[in-house]
């Protein structure tokens, strides 16, 4: 089951003052009507079970109420501009901290490697700007999932054994960008990429979360109590992914043919 408790998704767009803006529509298990303006997208969350009609309704004037408060306060509600990495930053990818080393050769791939605290860029050239940070954005995913993951994944186990005890499928690490985890009926975990970039307390709690979930397939006050027990304050996670989870600078990808066909020529070592 989804963080959310999200059932099904429509994405449209919406372009206001030249900008344009996903507007992502959430089906869910509630009994009311809400949107919100992030930076990256105007969320509107809806009643599964409401008629054609009142869907209209509601969505007609939800994305009324929202066009209203970017026209309003265009400043407020700016996108973030997209993440630019350079040669010597410094990167947090959990507790731990890398410097990148980035160098630019003109090939028709990208790749890099992990040497000690340091990641090594090697990209192609022959990209535009915007190719060369998603071809950076995606190597440093997969060089730090590459070498987190199995140690994560035993982690969840003994999370498991220690707190709920359940029996537990599989568990897979997705570049989600809807959710942050999810539990499925069958006993299977997901977790967000992106939580690689987050503090390991921040992603313990969602996998706790995700646990959980295998004893209540819901949010109720049982499930919460189940999570409160392994994680006192695990309030305070949520708040941090509030208000930190667009830093968390997992794969960038844009969904057009020239991206895909470039970011194909990604390769990653570790050393």
């Amino acid at each position: 089951m989804k963080i959310l408790g999200i059932l099904d998704m429509d994405v449209e767009t919406l372009e206001i003052n030249g900008i344009k803006r996903p507007i992502k529509i959430h089906y869910e298990k509630r009994n009311n009507c809400r949107v919100s303006i992030r930076k990256k997208a105007i969320n509107i969350r809806i009643p599964y079970f409401l008629s054609e009609e009142e869907r209209h309704r509601q969505l007609t004037d939800l994305k009324q109420w929202a066009i209203n408060q970017l026209k309003d306060n265009p400043e407020r509600f700016k996108p973030e501009a997209q993440k630019e990495y350079k040669d010597g930053d410094t990167i947090a990818v959990g507790d731990n901290e890398y410097i990148l080393k980035i160098g630019f050769k003109d090939k028709l791939g990208s790749s890099a490697r992990i040497e000690g605290s340091a990641i090594q860029l090697s990209i192609s050239s022959n990209l535009s700007k915007e190719t060369h940070n998603n071809h950076i954005s995606t190597l440093l995913s997969r060089c730090i999932a590459k070498k987190r993951i199995p140690e994560l994944k035993e982690r969840i186990y003994e999370l498991n054994k220690n707190h709920f005890n359940q029996p537990l499928n599989k568990i897979f690490f997705k570049h989600n960008k809807s959710n942050w985890g999810s539990c499925s009926s069958a006993g299977n975990i997901n977790i967000s990429t992106r939580l690689l970039f987050a503090p390991d307390d921040v992603l313990e709690y969602v996998c706790v979360h995700e646990l959980a979930h295998l004893i209540e397939l819901n949010h109720s006050k049982n499930f919460w109590r189940l999570v409160e027990k392994a994680i006192p304050d695990y309030k305070k996670k949520i708040k941090w992914l509030k208000e930190n989870g667009d830093k968390c600078t997992g794969s960038e990808r844009k969904n057009h043919a020239s991206s895909v066909k470039a970011l194909a020529n990604i390769k990653t070592v570790l050393v």
